[in-house]
């Protein structure tokens, strides 16, 4: 039977392929409930899909989002299947606005995957950021090390768990030392507000690099289910900035409107430390307000669709990882 729901040909064109992150990990969209037109119905509530122009929908989903009017943007919802580790599970669950089905080391046995990061990935701790690292590499020597220290405790925690599984000790009790570079897996549904909350966040070059992986794929998926409220996202948020009152102040005394544009104050000269003390900017804030305005390249999450695997190549990987039959 031919569905009444709204569709998108892009979005159904990867529904159900699943989209490889990190070495072991991916991320597919199993399902999804509404479209950008979906938005403009709730907001409107007057009027059946295809009534009004896309330039009218664009329109007002930019509005809405450059208002913060989020509601109607609620009413949108994908449905994710994931797998990844499990430090980055506990990020993404963090944002606490998802329905979420995990994998159950209790019931089922562990898959014994593990992320290790590339070299280009293990960096020493960064200066400015103390939950971050440095952009530079280790050395080969450091890297190489580290490896086989991940790959000793790794061994070591897997010999571990198998050993209590073949004793017949509970799986709950069997898993409790396995590494955070463990994958797990789940189904992640959450409304379109909130992904673009959390896409926010974890896009940004501050997250952690593992996550803005995830991310990334997530945000190409939203460009495609619902590509008008990805376009306003980008723009407002993504290369977009909030500014308080002191930066707004500040600004001022650089711009002035005239005849409905703006011009630069000709009695204006550069402000320094002590002109933006004064509209109550701190140190932090001012380096702050210079990135904001530091120019900024539109990011592009497009998909690459010859890069998609089925659910089965994943499924036959993840049944190879699974310790002996224990049942």
């Amino acid at each position: 039977m031919e569905t009444k729901r709204p569709t998108v040909p892009a979005a159904e064109e990867i529904l159900g392929l699943y989209c490889p992150v990190l070495d072991h990990g991916f991320v597919a969209l199993i399902d999804y409930m509404g479209t950008d037109d979906s938005i403009e119905r709730a907001a409107r509530v007057s009027y059946g899909y295809g009534t009004r122009k896309q330039s009218q929908t664009r329109g007002l989903i930019r509005y809405l989002r450059r208002h913060l009017h989020t509601t109607p943007s609620e009413m949108v919802e994908f449905k994710f299947h994931c797998a990844m580790p499990i430090f980055v599970a506990r990020q993404m669950v963090r944002h606490r606005t998802a329905s979420i089905n995990e994998y159950s080391g209790r019931y089922s046995l562990m898959p014994l995957l593990f992320y290790r990061p590339e070299q280009t990935q293990v960096a020493a701790q960064s200066d400015a950021n103390r939950q971050g690292r440095e952009v530079e590499g280790v050395s080969d020597d450091i890297y190489r090390l580290a490896v086989e220290r991940w790959e000793e405790a790794r061994a070591a925690a897997a010999d571990a768990y198998e050993w209590l599984l073949a004793e017949d000790v509970a799986r709950e009790l069997a898993r409790i030392d396995l590494p955070l570079s463990t994958y797990t897996q789940w189904y992640w549904k959450i409304d379109l507000h909130n992904l673009i909350h959390f896409l926010t966040l974890r896009v940004d070059p501050h997250a952690q690099w593992e996550i803005q992986q995830f991310g990334r794929v997530m945000a190409g998926m939203l460009k495609r289910v619902a590509p008008l409220s990805y376009e306003a996202w980008i723009d407002y948020q993504v290369c977009g900035s909030r500014v308080s009152h002191g930066e707004l102040e500040a600004l001022r005394r650089l711009l002035e409107v005239r005849e409905g544009g703006l011009a630069a104050r000709a009695e204006a000269g550069p402000l320094g430390p002590e002109e933006l003390a004064e509209v109550g900017l701190s140190g932090r804030e001012v380096r702050e307000l210079l990135e904001k305005l530091e120019p900024m390249e539109r990011p592009d999450f497009e998909l690459d669709v010859a890069a998609f695997r089925t659910p089965e190549e994943f499924e036959e990987r993840l049944a190879k990882a699974v310790p002996g039959d224990f049942e």
